[in-house]
């Protein structure tokens, strides 16, 4: 569905996306990440056609973004963080406009304008002002907007912002339904968005690709190690000279614990290693009941913060402040001459 290769843009100096390769397949949901000035707002309005790349190639569905911009524009539908409202409109004035940008068939608009308000739950506020919604109910009619049309490929850049939980909770359900028939690129700094999602993650830092596999698979990357928390009752000593000398545990650490005789401690082994059972017996035979043992994986937070920490240290350490705002500036300016070329 989407192959981007090679993909590069350079502001002056400053390299916003950094070769940047990956492939989407039809009918998924891809989450794209990244901190802030990571290249994700750049990536994709390089995909919708919004600004030019320096180097690289797009490709929809067999089609070059880059030559063909009208046909790939066509099958892709575009929710930026900021909805492209007009606050004067009615929402069923307003998305009837979209439609009308979209070349909807005539004899088809009236019905499919009433569908995509009733799936984005924006039916009641048909014949208000647009300038009079709350912030939740704008973003709904900026993914109205998006899915206008039923484009093949829908890209959505934080699309529950403003929302609360009972619409983020409906959004992300629309999200999984829309996955049936279109195909997604999910940008969110909620990570439980996108675990709750999203097939593949992709994490990119410096406009560079970090790391991308399913989101259960992200931890095996990084070698990362797994953890279990224990309570157990008995001398601290005794207890933590027994888990010491256990082959698998690489390390031990303490916590503090409300109540005497108990031993609050943190074991951390190899995520692969399931050390439960060698941690029961070996307590049991020293007579040292375990109260509780809970086994602790790296979240995607813990994943996204550990890659991009660390890749992120590297390449900042040398500017001063005055090179990042010359390049945020020489950024702003190039952006905005890009799109008044296109």
């Amino acid at each position: 569905m989407i192959e981007v290769k090679n993909l590069v843009k350079r502001y002056g100096n400053h390299t916003a996306v950094d070769h940047l390769s990956f492939t989407v397949e039809k009918g998924q949901i891809l989450g794209f990440l990244g901190p802030n000035g990571a290249g994700k707002s750049t990536t994709m309005n390089i995909i919708t056609g919004y600004i030019s790349a320096t180097e690289g190639t797009v490709t929809i569905n067999g089609l070059d973004v880059f030559d063909q911009p009208e046909e790939v524009k066509k099958l892709i539908g575009y929710l930026p963080e900021n909805p492209p409202l007009y606050p004067d409109m009615t929402v069923k004035e307003y998305l009837n406009f979209v439609a009308d940008i979209k070349k909807v068939k005539k004899q088809e608009k009236a019905k499919m304008v009433e569908g995509v308000m009733n799936a984005t739950k924006i039916t009641p506020m048909a014949e208000r002002l647009i300038k009079h919604l709350s912030k939740g109910y704008k973003q709904r009619v900026g993914l109205a907007q998006a899915i206008m049309g039923y484009p093949e490929l829908i890209i959505l850049d934080e699309p529950t912002v403003g929302l609360d939980p009972k619409q983020i909770i409906e959004i992300r359900d629309l999200i999984k339904e829309l996955s049936k028939k279109h195909t997604i690129i999910l940008s969110s700094h909620i990570m439980q968005e996108v675990s709750a999602v999203c097939d593949t993650v992709m994490i990119i830092d410096q406009g560079k690709l970090i790391i991308s596999d399913k989101p259960a698979n992200l931890s095996e990357h990084l070698g990362s190690t797994g953890s279990i928390r224990l309570s157990i009752r008995g001398e601290e000593q005794k207890i933590t000279s027994i888990l010491n000398r256990m082959e698998k545990v690489k390390k031990l650490d303490k916590r503090a614990s409300e109540h005497p005789g108990i031993v609050e401690l943190t074991v951390y082994c190899k995520e692969e290693d399931d050390i439960r059972e060698d941690i029961f017996f070996a307590m049991s035979d020293a007579k040292c009941p375990i109260l509780e043992m809970q086994s602790v994986k790296m979240s995607l937070e813990d994943i996204f913060l550990k890659v991009t920490n660390t890749s992120g240290q590297e390449s900042k350490k040398n500017k001063n402040k005055k090179q990042v705002q010359q390049e945020e500036q020489n950024i702003d300016e190039e952006e905005s001459e890009d799109a008044g070329n296109l």
